[in-house]
């Protein structure tokens, strides 16, 4: 991804800080939005990503829906940014890190560490595990990253940065980079207000290529007498941020698939534990909506409404999030999932080989 500029738009306003060459970094690569958790580690480099002009800072419920939210920035938009705080914050957003490692994701994972002069005393510190030691959260992302920084020092700040970006563009798999609290507002000559910026080719996708697979999948969807729709692992299920949504003006449509349980699970090995407590969903998006912001819900339970609900969605409602739940058989399965579920059911309880 080629960088949008030399200065990112705000380094006017700003003093040659680590905070905001770390700012006009991220606008640099094209992001506008970082999706944010805050903690005391972290606060003083959230001041200075609120500060660029070029950045939006999202507050999100927790880690784990900040990272989720920039996988999926990350995939809309060829990089994504969460910024959280030392080891309660890393720990938390680890998993949708990982996630994005295993899909070739470039998310940059920003985490306030701990002040530059705790390192090396031997001081037991909050956020931490009770051990005089900072090293743990870095060895949990070490296997999910492909890069990872530790900035406890303002002489090789700017190297460590710009080559943790950068190496997320290139290898498009998250980076982890840790910033002592009491450095992002500090001044060094390397943190010039015009960085000399980055030259990487662009990514683009092949469009002739991306308009044939897409021919190609309408075709065969075409001619399927009864088409099953698999939610892989790219669904992501960020309840708790509707609300993050809405504050943010979001118009998407949100399908919630209800069949009660767990069926998947059902038919590998039955038992009282597939079975889930279901709310009211709708009933939930409406008190996260609370009459602020536009929001609309429905309720569906056959193919008719359903087409009612999404002609509704796209044309009524279509200035609103809508959230749409739509209910399911618990048996409503394919032939192939209950083959499939009785062919991992025989090789789980394979007995052991003989000693």
């Amino acid at each position: 991804m080629a960088m949008e500029g030399s200065n990112g738009g705000g380094a006017a306003a700003m003093d040659a800080t680590l905070g905001g060459h770390l700012a006009r970094r991220l606008v640099q690569v094209g992001v506008r939005d970082v999706f944010a958790v805050p903690g005391d580690f972290n606060l003083t480099l959230l001041d200075h990503l609120i500060a660029e002009p070029g950045l939006r800072l999202v507050g999100c419920c927790n880690e784990l829906n900040a990272g989720y939210a920039a996988d999926g920035y990350a995939r809309a938009k060829g990089v994504g940014v969460c910024a959280v705080t030392f080891t309660v914050g890393g720990l938390s957003v680890l998993n949708a890190i990982a996630g994005a490692y295993s899909e070739n994701l470039p998310v940059i994972c920003i985490v306030g560490g701990p002040n530059s002069n705790d390192y090396g005393t031997n001081r037991i510190l909050h956020h931490t595990i009770g051990l005089p030691d900072f090293s743990q959260e870095l060895r949990c992302f070490q296997p999910v990253t492909c890069h990872q920084a530790v900035v406890n020092n303002l002489e090789d700040a700017h190297e460590q940065i710009d080559r943790a970006i950068s190496t997320a563009l290139r290898e498009s798999k998250p980076v982890y980079i840790s910033v002592s609290c009491n450095l992002p507002g500090l001044p060094h000559p390397t943190f010039v207000t015009q960085p000399v910026p980055y030259f990487l080719a662009p990514r683009s996708s092949n469009r002739m290529g991306l308009e044939a697979a897409v021919s190609a999948t309408v075709a065969f969807l075409d001619k399927a007498v009864k088409p099953v729709m698999v939610a892989g692992p790219k669904i992501r299920v960020t309840a708790q941020d509707v609300s993050t949504m809405l504050r943010c003006e979001q118009k998407s449509i949100i399908f919630l698939i209800n069949n009660g349980g767990y069926t998947i699970e059902v038919e590998i090995h039955d038992g009282p534990y597939n079975v889930i407590k279901n709310w009211n969903y709708t009933a939930l998006v409406d008190a996260i909506h609370n009459g602020d912001g536009k929001c609309w819900t429905a309720k569906v339970t056959c193919e008719e409404e359903l087409v009612d609900a999404i002609h509704t969605a796209t044309d009524d409602k279509k200035d609103c999030l809508c959230f749409i739940e739509v209910v399911a058989h618990k048996d409503d399965t394919s032939k192939e999932l209950l083959e499939w579920g009785s062919r991992v059911s025989a090789a789980n309880s394979r007995p052991p080989n003989p000693q």
